[in-house]
């Protein structure tokens, strides 16, 4: 296990030689990323993500170690030694580079990269000012680098222009780059005596891989470990794409600060999800302090934290808030197979255990079927029959300390409605314990369901654990009743989610659709679109509104309140004007022409006196009835597109009721994030009111997420609000838009 070297820097070789740490304080300048992207969408974004060929990056052929030192007391000894048992271990040819050294730890040494004996597949630089290096790697054709170096976009804004520089170089060289301000954890020793699907790691602190390269301790294999730093080149996303066509990967583990492009992110997820690879991450940013704190550490965009989490659903990345979680749900999703059943059965030897942990299980959404009733009295031949065995199951503790403890395992686990059988053990009880502790690994050994045991003794150093619980391949042993509800739940539902995944981006959009072209013609570059102009925006991709006019005079207000229809509302119109309804510029239920008449001197007046520019007074179709909706689109920094939807009207505000996603996305996904509303009830209708129209809901949900699509990074947001839904089969009315133009 590599500990942090942060020491002294030494001076030998062409700048500072500098330490690896276990803390990158890394930081991002984004680079052009379009040369190793294929295949666009209507907006002229990537479907398809480059996957680099990573295996000569974790078992090169030979390998350059740029700075290498044998001279003790300086950190780039250290460093040294560690990569030359490495390349030992991988069976790597290595030669140091060092221009005042004949030899270092005994291997020759050349004085430059171009002196090199051979072509070789990795460069480790142990440099402060890499940039220089990466020419000459260039020049050499050496296909991957390691930069430890730090003092780039984490110090500041001169730092990020020194990585900005480094990036393009980069970019320019055909190197593919890990760091800068990375560390060793690449270069780690994996126990290769476990067996089983194995657990990639990529983390961009090295510090907080650590608690996942101690699983291997517990017999839980890991693969890889890609420590991502900066991420100047080489990002999250090629790691998580390469580690997802690896045959001996289960699953991949991610620590993630910042995402560096969440684009690239969300088609390595997509490449992992069609491969059936099950990815758990820890995104930092969920509150505002996590977000600065992350920003200083990588000097990333976190991104909306809504955002980041409706991506990672949507392509089936479990998210988890901490290190535990991550180690224990990384773990079951590698190692457990696919469910047979949804079902959840509680077993254990205490009723009040079994309630406590029903009771988790249930909040979370777990499902726990009762058995029925041939199989209670099947269960009631070896328990009391005073003993609740619907589920969860309390066999009174003795059962266990005897033949009857296997019997009782077997037939709940022969339940067809039983998928996972979970055991609470909250305390060490021997002998009982031990034999049930056997019993439920044999068990588990005879089924090809998912057993799950919870071991509750803070001491850990009981035999029924060390050796015969976390000696088996076959059960999954936690430690807390939580981090076993959070993996059991993302265990069934990554495999719910795996078995109906179609990818988004194989039916995107490629081509304009034949509205794009009158949008356009709509956009106003830099301004905020008057209500007038953005409803135009909405007819063009078949979105209703309202039956109106915009008027510019009295009498012509009143000509077009006939054919409009009374009763009328009445509106001020005017590029950059928001809250139209607190200045007094809106006025509803006009039943006559003199009411009309009125009104319009009324708005205009308002107008003046509040400086308002107006391009004409809307005279609008009344619709009183309905559930008031809001369906919007904006531009997310990381992820570009996003819609949203939600409860309307001042509601949005006031309960921030919101479902978001990410396009590309299907009908599926736009139900889904109505049925994430809290307010979803409303749709269905409440106190005896009719269900509206959720189609002609879903249906505006696409075409704007269409419209964001095609206007892309020119339509910065858009929001109607209130959409108005009517009865079934009656559609949806656009009652107001807001739309501003890049």
């Amino acid at each position: 296990m590599l500990g942090s070297t942060h020491g002294t820097l030494t001076t030998d070789f062409r700048a500072r030689v500098v330490a690896c740490g276990e803390e990158p304080h890394a930081a991002v300048v984004s680079l052009p990323t379009a040369t190793r992207r294929g295949g666009l969408d209507v907006s002229g974004r990537p479907l398809h993500l480059a996957v680099p060929d990573l295996d000569r990056f974790f078992r090169p052929r030979s390998v350059a170690v740029v700075g290498a030192s044998d001279s003790e007391g300086r950190p780039n000894t250290g460093i040294t030694r560690q990569l030359i048992a490495w390349a030992e271990r991988v069976g790597a040819r290595l030669h140091p580079v060092h221009p005042a050294r004949d030899a270092v730890f005994g291997r020759p040494c050349v004085p430059s990269v171009a002196a090199l004996p051979e072509p070789v597949d990795l460069a480790v630089l142990l440099v402060a000012d890499p940039l220089p290096v990466i020419e000459e790697l260039a020049e050499a054709k050496v296909p991957f680098a390691v930069a430890f170096a730090s003092g780039f976009a984490e110090t500041g804004e001169a730092g990020a222009v020194a990585q900005a520089r480094l990036a393009a170089a980069v970019e320019r060289s055909g190197v593919r780059l890990l760091g800068p301000n990375t560390n060793l954890n690449a270069f780690e020793e994996f126990r290769d005596d476990l067996e089983g699907p194995a657990i990639a790691l990529i983390t961009q602190s090295g510090h907080q891989g650590r608690p996942l390269y101690a699983l291997q301790e517990l017999g839980i294999r890991l693969s890889h470990w890609a420590p991502t730093g900066n991420e100047a080149d080489l990002e999250t996303a090629d790691f998580l794409a390469y580690f997802a066509q690896r045959p001996e990967v289960g699953a991949v583990a991610c620590y993630v600060e910042g995402l560096k492009d969440g684009r690239s992110f969300l088609l390595a997820a997509d490449r992992a999800a069609r491969a059936g690879v099950p990815v758990v991450a820890v995104k930092v940013g969920r509150t505002e302090a996590g977000a600065e704190a992350a920003a200083s550490h990588t000097g990333k965009l976190t991104g909306a934290d809504q955002v980041v989490d409706a991506a990672m659903r949507q392509f089936g990345v479990v998210r988890v808030d901490g290190l535990d979680e991550l180690q224990d749900t990384a773990a079951l999703l590698a190692r457990a197979r696919p469910p047979r059943a949804e079902g959840v059965a509680v077993y254990s030897i205490s009723g009040g255990t079994g309630a406590h942990f029903a009771d988790l299980a249930t909040a979370a959404g777990l499902s726990l079927p009762t058995l029925s009733p041939a199989k209670q009295d099947e269960l009631h031949t070896w328990i009391p029959g005073y003993l609740n065995v619907a589920n969860p199951i309390d066999n009174g503790g003795h059962p266990v300390g005897d033949r009857r403890g296997r019997k009782i395992i077997d037939a709940i686990l022969a339940d067809p409605s039983v998928g996972v059988l979970i055991c609470p053990i909250t305390g060490p009880f021997p002998p009982m314990s031990d034999r049930l502790a056997q019993d439920l690994v044999d068990a588990a050994e005879a089924t090809d369901k998912l057993v799950c045991v919870i071991w509750g003794s803070p001491v850990g150093t009981e035999d029924a654990y060390r050796t015969t619980l976390l000696g088996s391949s076959r059960v999954a042993t936690f430690r807390t009743f939580s981090n076993c509800v959070t993996a059991v739940k993302a265990y069934l539902d990554h495999h719910r989610f795996a078995s109906g995944y179609r990818s988004p981006f194989d039916d995107a959009p490629r081509t304009p659709s034949p509205s794009f072209r009158k949008a356009q013609n709509l956009m106003r570059p830099g301004r905020q679109l008057s209500e007038h102009a953005a409803k135009q925006l909405l007819r063009t991709y078949g979105i209703r509104v309202p039956r109106e006019q915009l008027v510019t005079s009295a009498a012509g207000a009143v000509r077009a309140a006939g054919p409009v229809g009374y009763p009328v509302v009445m509106k001020a119109s005017g590029p950059h004007l928001t809250h139209k309804t607190e200045l007094g510029l809106v006025k509803v239920g006009l039943t006559s022409a003199s009411q009309v008449r009125d009104a319009y001197r009324e708005l205009t007046e308002i107008a003046r006196f509040e400086s308002v520019d107006l391009d004409g007074i809307l005279v609008c179709q009344m619709i009183d009835r309905g559930v008031e909706m809001m369906v919007g689109a904006t531009h997310d920094a990381l992820f570009g597109p996003t819609v949203t939807v939600g409860l309307g009207g001042v509601l949005v505000e006031v309960l921030h009721d919101t479902a978001v996603r990410v396009p590309p996305f299907g009908e599926k996904e736009a139900r889904d994030m109505l049925g994430e509303l809290r307010g979803r009830a409303l749709l269905a209708g409440v106190r005896g009111g009719a269900p509206v129209d959720v189609d002609a809901l879903v249906e505006v949900v696409l075409r704007v997420q269409r419209m964001a699509l095609e206007l892309g990074d020119d339509l910065t947001e858009l929001d109607i609000n209130p959409l108005v839904v009517l009865g079934r089969g009656h559609g949806a009315v656009a009652l107001d838009a807001l739309a501003v133009c890049r």
